[in-house]
């Protein structure tokens, strides 16, 4: 291993884990950072232990992985490690209000068998890199099972394993192979799954998932299958109001956390949040990811003006939109899905004292991104949740959403100074146009 564990845990124990950093030290945008990401917090949640997993066919088998990730813009083995990423951060840091619902909390690290398990037993994985003593804290993993937890984590790695780089709408409009294997629908996230599921039955040295049994092992697929399919932004508004008629709506039933199928709801709307954190992220990051997938929007905006196909929206070089792309992305999909998950009270964060500063009422506010959604429906849900998430002398602070709001300003901002100049280039047309003696434009 090129750092020691610690060393690279201290690095990821942070939302805006400065992961081009880690690139440079694992070998480049081609080297082994998703098989290094993998294995650290496969350590750190105990997973080797809970599972049995040996760790030469699981280093094998998720560098053999990371190889299959190809070296475009965006969707490469480093989104795929900042995905994994955001999924261990969301299901292992403290939530504050968050309620565990089993009484016996069983882990890898601190049972006596080899297994570190019992038979018959639910196993629950816990993170070594934090700690929850404060009863007014806890954290997604003590109520999902660890086979769940380690089917997310398996679902990050693998969910956008050998990208073209192009949409699943340019594929479909092109016919490609995939597209008419997968007769249209959710091509891409298709492939995916079934291309790293292809890659691990392709060689036994690659099953590190030799100690589950049938009946583990089938769920496990399923669940990993199940988390990919949902990353497909074609289905985001359908979870989305899945997620809220369980969690959010009035007269909501709230998370079974006994429900297996509830169970994976959340997991689903976790790898989504993760799969879009970017604008969540601090700026300097967020700016990072934007380029990424801006320069490879504008790669299929080329191939489409080669094939005398009409260019895609925000994918024409010569006529960027980025700040307009972005804001319309948080507006639409990542705003609305991060305010409903944090309502749902799932987002890691902290209290803060109630009777503090102004500085604390900004913060507060900074909770919710501006979306479509109506203010009164937004004041409503907050009446309703606000006892379940808040104590009385407590309010809650969450980087996530204060970030999200932050770079959603700034987009804003933007497109507004945008506007004006274009105005003020008009008008300097017209009066220069006025100046040489020619009439002024007619409009209408």
């Amino acid at each position: 291993m090129l750092e020691d564990h610690e060393g690279v845990m201290e690095r990821m124990n942070t939302w805006n884990f400065q992961i081009f950093d880690l690139v440079d030290v694992t070998g480049g945008k081609t080297g082994r950072i998703l098989s290094y990401v993998t294995y650290t917090l496969f350590q750190d949640t105990c997973l080797f232990e809970i599972f049995k997993i040996p760790v030469r066919e699981f280093m094998t088998y998720f560098h053999a992985l990371e190889n299959g990730y190809r070296d475009i813009p965006y969707h490469n083995r480093v989104h795929a490690t900042d995905v994994l990423h955001a999924v261990w951060y969301l299901t292992t840091r403290p939530i504050p209000g968050f309620q565990q619902i089993h009484s016996e909390h069983v882990t890898g690290s601190d049972t006596d068998s080899d297994s570190g398990i019992s038979p018959g037993r639910i196993s629950y994985a816990s993170s070594k890199s934090t700690s929850i003593s404060d009863d007014s804290y806890g954290c997604l993993a003590w109520n999902i099972p660890a086979l769940e937890l380690m089917a997310l984590y398996v679902a990050a790695a693998m969910h956008d394993y050998d990208h073209p780089g192009r949409t699943n709408a340019f594929l479909v409009a092109t016919n490609a192979p995939q597209a008419v294997l997968y007769n249209d629908r959710s091509v891409l996230e298709n492939h995916h799954a079934a291309s790293a599921w292809s890659l691990f039955l392709s060689r036994p040295e690659f099953n590190f998932l030799v100690n589950l049994d049938h009946v583990e092992f089938k769920r496990f697929r399923f669940l990993v299958i199940e988390a990919i399919l949902a990353t497909d932004l074609k289905k985001h508004f359908d979870f989305l109001a899945e997620f809220n008629a369980k969690v959010n709506d009035v007269n909501s039933p709230g998370i079974d956390w006994t429900n297996e199928n509830d169970r994976l709801l959340v997991c689903q709307v976790c790898i989504k949040i993760a799969d879009i954190n970017g604008p969540a992220k601090v700026r300097d990051l967020h700016l990072k990811w934007t380029e990424g997938i801006v320069n490879e929007f504008y790669e299929q905006g080329d191939e489409e003006a080669r094939l005398g196909l009409p260019i895609s929206p925000f994918m024409d070089r010569s006529a960027p939109q980025l700040a307009k792309l972005q804001e319309s992305f948080i507006t639409h999909i990542v705003g609305p899905l991060c305010n409903s998950y944090d309502a749902a009270g799932l987002l890691p964060g902290h209290w803060v004292n109630g009777e503090g500063s102004d500085e604390d009422d900004e913060e507060e506010e900074e909770g919710q991104v501006e979306t479509d959604t109506e203010e009164e429906e937004e004041d409503e849900l907050e009446d309703e949740l606000g006892p379940r998430r808040r104590k009385s002398h407590r309010r809650l602070f969450c980087s996530i959403m204060q970030h999200l709001t932050e770079n959603h300003k700034v987009w804003k901002k933007t497109i507004e100074e945008e506007e004006k100049n274009k105005e003020l280039g008009k008008q300097q047309q017209q009066s220069d146009g006025v100046s040489a003696g020619l009439p002024p434009p007619h409009i209408g």
